[in-house]
């Protein structure tokens, strides 16, 4: 496994992972000491390698954060244990970039409508953040609810706002 911190413009990122399969992201940290512990301590371990083992992917994420349009479906994810939490993250990848979905809507796309408390579930453990965009769900009506990133919800506003999606309000820059 490598580990690999990086800056971008909505703070320093981290990626963790091996040969194609990105493992961990961790996005939104003051500098890259606590990039590094973060992603650490999310995969429970500290012996990777440092080093850039997907400069592609850090590169599109660097990209992605400056506002580009990236195309970050085309990194593959660990598979999720579950069917259902296969189908919710096979659905929520499909949600395009300025777009949202509730976590009903996401429910119902991945074929269980009853079970929007358990897409919560399933984006409270999404270890690759930006790749599965969970930052895309949303409340019903439009609430933004929790995100695990370190500065939560602000960076869930930003990285709505940067997509342009409707609604969003900006927020100052950190």
């Amino acid at each position: 496994m490598a580990v690999h911190p990086f800056a971008t413009d909505l703070g320093w990122f981290a990626v963790r992972g091996t040969g194609a399969t990105v493992t961990h992201v961790t996005i939104g940290h003051p500098g890259p000491d606590a990039a590094l512990e973060a992603i650490r301590a999310a995969a429970g371990t500290s012996d990777e390698e440092v080093r850039d083992w997907r400069p592609e992917l850090t590169d599109a994420l660097a990209r992605f954060a400056a506002g580009e349009p990236v195309d970050l479906e085309a990194f593959p994810v660990p598979t999720p244990p579950t069917r259902f939490a296969r189908r919710v993250v096979a659905e929520l990848r499909r949600v395009p970039r300025g777009e949202t979905v509730s976590y009903a809507e996401l429910a119902a796309r991945a074929g269980s409508p009853n079970a929007a408390r358990a897409v919560g579930g399933v984006m409270r453990t999404n270890r690759t953040p930006l790749l599965v965009p969970c930052h895309r769900v949303v409340g019903a009506g439009g609430r933004l609810g929790g995100f695990s990133a370190p500065t939560g919800i602000e960076l869930k506003k930003r990285l709505l706002a940067l997509e342009a999606v409707p609604g969003a309000a900006p927020v100052g820059r950190g």
